[in-house]
């Protein structure tokens, strides 16, 4: 490493965001990079000369994290983006919204606060727009190869870019007027804005990457028709059927489901049609319904738009503030997090079992109705069960709800049913490898997986390309995860 002693003289940093009080009087990003100057050559002389660099395995895609710190630590700013894009396709869309599993596996972590790994890797891919490191990856000559992508998330969009670059044609479909998938209208613009979106999809179609938006294949288009015009068709369209809650009064108006929010409010910050009724929480009593982070998400939207309060509710016990015994390191730890939302204003409780909407006699909600829970241990090989509170039943203010519980598996109606396309027991798509039950039919990302993070969806859009690949051609060259002994030597 450029500077071994590095984490013994500086402490972890990061760089400032603007005051609550001024970033949500906008849907724009808040943290203050560019006023970080020198400091992030000081940060990335943090990362140790360590042994076995367990960041490698913390991140789903292997990225090569020594390697770039080491880089950004001699100023040797485009070797450090040789480095990242060799293993991360979106390291613009990593680097803000990831939750940064190889900091929880950061050795330095053991005994000390973690490298900046994230604000790295932003930086750098930041860097490498501005200075023109970042160039269309064309590929040398084309194979003759037809490749259909339904669905534009980032494990479609990390496989199209694989495909084309190895000389395939790539054509990716978009039921959306914009590609992206819920990059685009799932995660707000003040965490990840449609410019960072748009200039790489630019790069992608530089590089001979189809884009057919508005193009609702198994509605628009029979997927039959793909099969047979395209030599492989991959199916990446995600895992969108939302988790529901079937409590009384759940019919009432002002009961939404998260991504119905957050995906309009992404469109007005844009000056993009809004689809449906416009769903707003100006002056509104908010309550969100769940923990996670498409909940904190609800929590920052709900307060740029000024609602008159914003309460958090969560069914699950409140985490640790500390690693558990039971999530040892290098293990990603399941322990309390409060985001940048919940620092702009939030009330939150956990162990709440909601039990009913309670509404006015225009059928508007205006109350929930809640109590609290004990949870108890749980037998081997058996789920946790619960006990409500005697005398705990409440009913709280709640003008609108946010139902933000995660999604059950991909829609099976549609593309899917119209391919005959089996689904495992959980709904998702049942695949080999990635190969479905149809010769020639894919899928990747968490229509196969199930929900789960960008990053790990990036990951399964290179890995599948390079099973389509050989498909295609009987072997491939494609790299899912670089060596990274081979580019210490």
């Amino acid at each position: 490493m450029g500077k071994p002693t590095g984490f013994l003289e500086h402490g972890r940093e990061l760089p400032k965001k603007l005051d609550p009080s001024v970033r949500i009087e906008d849907n724009k990003e808040f943290v203050l990079n560019e006023e970080f100057g020198d400091k992030i050559n000081t940060q990335a002389s943090r990362c140790m000369d360590c042994g076995v660099p367990f960041c490698h395995s913390g991140c789903p895609i292997g990225n090569i994290i020594p390697e770039f710190n080491d880089a950004v630590y001699r100023d040797s700013w485009e070797e450090a983006w040789n480095i990242l894009s060799s293993t991360n396709n979106f390291p613009e869309f990593t680097g803000r919204v990831c939750p940064s599993p190889c900091e929880s596996a950061c050795v330095l972590g053991i005994n000390q606060d973690p490298i900046t790994i994230c604000n790295i890797e932003k930086t750098i891919v930041e860097t490498a727009y501005r200075e023109g490191y970042a160039k269309p990856k064309t590929p040398r000559s084309r194979t003759g190869k037809t490749v259909a992508i339904i669905g534009s998330g980032p494990a479609g969009l990390a496989a199209a870019e694989q495909l084309n670059s190895a000389g395939h044609s790539v054509t990716v479909f978009e039921r959306d007027e914009k590609v992206g998938g819920l990059l685009r209208f799932g995660i707000p613009d003040f965490k990840l804005g449609m410019d960072v979106i748009d200039r790489k999809i630019n790069l992608m179609a530089e590089a001979g990457v189809e884009f057919k938006v508005n193009q609702h294949i198994g509605v628009d288009v029979n997927a039959q028709q793909l099969r047979q015009e395209f030599d492989v068709v991959l199916l990446t369209g995600g895992s969108t059927v939302p988790r529901d809650l079937p409590v009384p009064g759940r019919e009432l108006k002002g009961v939404h489901f998260a991504m119905e929010f957050l995906g309009q409010n992404n469109r007005r910050a844009n000056d993009m049609d809004l689809k449906g009724e416009e769903i707003h929480a100006k002056d509104k009593h908010v309550v969100v319904i769940g923990g996670g982070d498409t909940g904190s998400d609800c929590v920052g939207t709900s307060n740029r738009h000024k609602a008159a309060s914003v309460t958090q509710v969560e069914i699950m016990p409140i985490p640790p503030e500390k690693r558990p015994a039971n999530m040892p390191w290098p293990q990603y730890p399941m322990i309390m997090k409060t985001t940048t939302s919940h620092e702009e204003g939030c009330d939150r409780h956990w162990n709440i079992l909601t039990k009913e909407f309670i509404g006015n006699d225009e059928g508007q909600v205006t109350g929930l109705r809640i109590a609290d829970i004990v949870w108890k241990d749980a037998a081997p090989g058996e789920r946790p069960t619960f006990e409500e509170v005697a005398n705990s039943e409440r009913v709280i203010p709640c003008d609108m709800a946010f139902l933000a519980m995660g999604f059950l598996h991909p829609e099976p109606t549609g593309v899917l049913a119209q391919l005959d396309i089996k689904l495992d027991e959980r709904g998702n798509v049942a695949t080999a490898g990635f190969a479905t039950n149809q010769k020639g039919v894919f899928a990747a990302g968490d229509m196969r997986t199930g929900q789960s993070l960008v990053v790990r969806c990036i990951n399964e859009g290179r890995e599948c390309a390079i099973e389509i690949d050989q498909y295609l051609m009987g072997g491939s060259n494609l790299e899912a995860k670089a060596d990274s002994l081979m580019l210490s030597a």
